[in-house]
């Protein structure tokens, strides 16, 4: 007989609240949560975590029923070799759904140990909704609820310097707090608050851009009841996730002492400009997710790791990476390579299914993003065509021919996007096709055919096709 998993069956320990979070989701609970626990256990921070639910339906009930008590279970490969290990997360302190209990929620910007505000409300969380018209009703948005938050903080503290808040918001979308602070402005200019509280807000409140990297599969449906044997509780709130994670802060030096997570062992870095670590991320990992799909598609894989695992085909990502990728970026090259060989084994994790054709989900926007920009800085720097990275433009452009040796290619793009390369491929010859696809700065946010030489070396690689020229180990 499984035991039920709370305080009194676990033990919890007692903590102050020092954040507030909004967000219960997976991601959350197994990278910012997981850290805080490791913080609280090898640093004083000695700090517990509110969560607020930022939406009417999610998992504050849930969460409560186990008194905020649940395991993370990493699986991953790690330095070469297979990694597991699961903790039980005891930072949480408890959750509040602020729609059926808004005094609750307000009741945490009286806190006075409350420093942190760290959030991930999806990249659609961080907006202005104009029908939040009044500030004394709970607003609808995330901004509105912070900045109804930070108001009730000012009034309780009657705008005490030392009162105000460290933000770390973790949704995907560029310079994430400064677009926070942002939306805070408009909610203060709809409610008409007064120009006092817009200086506290912006001169006693510190906003951090972030870049998080963390995969969480989330809850282990096909193995929980494996895993809640080995564990003797019924948990049902388990988050699985990879062992690799990165929290880029972009931070004045009074946050990381407040937040000494980086000397705690994790791989959390505080610095003055996130720009080089985000380029870095999307260039090699995102970058080698993208380059990668088209070639092992056509060559018959179907996920990942056994793309990354095929002799042949790993061979032609790790070229990409380490000699076209690499090279065109700026940071120091041991992080580099050291954040490189940390993609190849993440993308090996067999714990982690990731199938070609999820990925592969809008991959000429992607790949103008991800990819386009390495091949083009490869070339400007050195007046030559990164041959691997124009090997999977061309695999791409195959791709999209919607048809590869008699079968469907998985297309998921937008309809003109589809029929772009529909009519491309209709043209009387093949010259005509790839001009006409290159030529599209929609698609590539330039013309491609006057790069020197790349459409005739594109055209050449069709008509030798180089994809299947490489044997299939």
């Amino acid at each position: 007989m499984l035991r039920e998993l709370n305080a009194s069956t676990a033990g919890k320990p007692q903590r102050p609240v020092r954040i507030l979070q909004f967000g219960e989701g997976n991601f959350l609970r197994a990278f910012a949560d997981w850290m805080v626990d490791i913080l609280n256990e090898k640093t004083g921070f000695n700090g517990n975590i509110q969560i607020v639910q930022p939406l009417p339906d999610g998992m504050t009930d849930a969460l409560n029923k186990q008194d905020c008590l649940y395991h993370v279970t990493l699986n991953g490969i790690l330095q070469g070799k297979t990694f597991s290990d699961t903790r039980l997360i005891t930072s949480i302190n408890g959750a509040i759904n602020p729609y059926e209990n808004p005094a609750a929620f307000f009741e945490q910007a009286e806190n006075p140990e409350l420093q942190f505000v760290i959030s991930n409300t999806t990249e659609s969380g961080i907006a202005f909704d104009v029908t939040d018209s009044h500030s004394a009703t709970l607003a609808k948005s995330f901004p509105g609820k912070v900045t109804q938050l930070l108001w009730h903080r000012y009034n309780h503290f009657n705008g005490a310097a030392d009162k105000g808040l460290y933000f770390l918001p973790c949704e995907l979308i560029e310079k994430n707090a400064d677009t926070l602070r942002t939306t805070i402005h408009q909610y203060i200019e709809l409610w008409n608050l007064p120009a006092d509280f817009k200086l506290w807000v912006n001169e006693h409140n510190v906003f951090c851009n972030t870049l998080v990297d963390r995969i969480v599969p989330g809850f282990p449906k096909d193995t929980i009841d494996t895993i809640q044997k080995e564990l003797d509780y019924k948990d049902n709130l388990v988050v699985t996730a990879e062992p690799f994670h990165l929290w880029v802060i972009e931070a004045p030096e009074a946050v990381s002492k407040a937040f000494p997570a980086d000397k705690a062992g994790l791989d959390v870095k505080f610095v003055s400009d996130l720009t080089p670590y985000r380029t870095r991320k999307v260039r090699i990992l995102n970058g080698a997710h993208t380059a990668l799909v088209p070639v092992a598609y056509l060559r018959g894989l179907r996920t990942v790791k056994e793309s990354v695992d095929d002799t042949i085909t790993g061979k032609f990502i790790r070229e990409a990476i380490f000699n076209e990728i690499v090279p065109t970026l700026e940071l120091p090259a041991r992080e580099l390579n050291q954040f490189a060989h940390d993609v190849i084994e993440r993308f090996q994790n067999p714990f982690i299914r990731h199938e070609l054709a999820s990925i592969a989900l809008n991959s000429v926007s992607k790949f103008k993003v991800r990819v386009l920009p390495s091949l083009l800085t490869y070339y400007n720097q050195t007046g030559t065509l990164p041959e691997r990275l124009v090997l999977s433009l061309t695999a791409l452009i195959l791709f999209y021919k919607g048809e590869w040796n008699g079968a469907s290619t998985p297309l998921n793009d937008a309809l003109e996007v589809i029929e772009h390369f529909k009519n491309a491929w209709n043209e009387s010859s093949l010259e005509k096709t790839m001009h006409l696809i290159l030529s599209n700065t929609d698609f590539w946010g330039t013309d491609l055919t006057r790069v020197k030489g790349l459409t005739n070396h594109i055209v050449n690689q069709v008509k030798s096709q180089s994809i299947m020229a490489l044997p299939v180990a």
